[in-house]
């Protein structure tokens, strides 16, 4: 068995920070993210270890440790395609766990199957099925909170041997426009490096089906109804609010905007955008397997089985998670 993900050398981590602040005292928070979690050497993404799973040593579980996620993937992703040969697509998966692919050494009907891992290019051509799981929610985010004086982004600093959340200025990233109303210590959670990698998935020469599974909301929802913000860390299954604790050692999240990634498909001409439920995404796409599963499990209680319970079920990821697919190519903007 792997170790477990411990923190890298605090030492080394406050470097890797000073070298990416060039200079200044402090770093936004989306700086922080990208030395903590996707640092070559130190990252949380980029290191071997498990992360993944319900095993000791992990720190989260996701819909791709079930092997029956794969199998839902395939049916849901075939009726999508209404008529179309998966055999005429290739399966690409960006940000899949090391040897974790959702279809990794399993049947699939397409062309081919590859994973695009963490740093890798996205290299996307021809005829696609574009599929990510929890991939936008782990994307650096920016963080901002009102204050007297308005509002003011948050980042780290390190002046000495701890982390401390700062203050950064009164400045704000063009175009995101936070609400006027909000009241004072109100927090936003801004993922907007998760728009970036939207834009950059739909710039690439490619057609075919975007698939992606994540948890989020919708801007309204976020400037609005999440006054503590969204971010949150995990580690050993543990949800906390201290974002600075196990730098390199914890996993750090938060809530996708829907409506941006949604603007940065139709920014490059995808059909409109269709948002739902896990649970529904499953039900309305993948109806006919889950009939036939459900006929085949009804007498016994198999791991797969509950499997099923657990994505589907509203308390538990059926409404969690949520799943947003698009088409774009001629015969679905015709």
């Amino acid at each position: 068995m792997q170790p477990s993900l411990e923190p890298p050398d605090p030492a080394r981590l406050l470097a890797a920070l000073r070298r990416r602040a060039e200079g200044r005292p402090a770093v936004s928070f989306a700086e922080f993210m990208s030395v903590a979690l996707y640092d070559p050497e130190l990252g949380y993404y980029r290191r071997t270890g498990p992360r993944v799973g319900t095993g000791p040593g992990t720190d989260f579980y996701t819909a791709s440790g079930s092997p029956l996620f794969g199998r839902l993937v395939v049916a849901a992703c075939t009726a999508l395609l209404a008529g179309e040969s998966p055999g005429h697509f290739a399966f690409v998966e960006i940000g899949a766990e090391p040897g974790a692919g959702v279809l990794g050494g399993r049947p699939h009907p397409f062309a081919s199957v590859r994973s695009v891992r963490v740093g890798e290019a996205l290299e996307l051509e021809g005829r696609c099925v574009v599929f990510s799981n929890e991939l936008f929610d782990a994307q650096p985010f920016r963080r901002f909170r009102l204050g007297d004086a308005g509002w003011r982004e948050l980042g780290v600093a390190f002046g000495g041997e701890a982390l401390a959340e700062v203050e950064l200025g009164d400045g704000l990233p063009p175009g995101l426009a936070l609400p006027e109303a909000a009241a004072p210590g109100y927090v936003v959670d801004a993922p907007l490096a998760a728009a970036e990698l939207a834009r950059a998935i739909a710039a690439e020469p490619w057609e075919g089906l975007f698939l992606a599974f994540d948890y989020g909301k919708s801007w309204a929802e976020l400037a609005h109804d999440t006054p503590g913000g969204t971010a949150r860390a995990y580690r050993r299954h543990q949800q906390t609010n201290d974002l600075l604790a196990n730098p390199g050692g914890q996993d750090l999240t938060c809530h996708v905007c829907w409506d941006w990634i949604r603007d940065a498909l139709r920014a490059g001409e995808f059909a409109e955008p269709v948002l739902e439920s896990q649970e529904a995404f499953w039900v309305h796409h993948a109806g006919a397997f889950i009939a036939e599963f459900t006929a085949a499990e009804a007498k016994r209680v198999s791991r797969d089985k509950l499997s099923l319970l657990q994505l589907l079920h509203p308390a538990h990821m059926g409404q969690k998670f949520q799943a947003l697919w698009a088409f774009r190519g001629k015969k679905h903007l015709a």
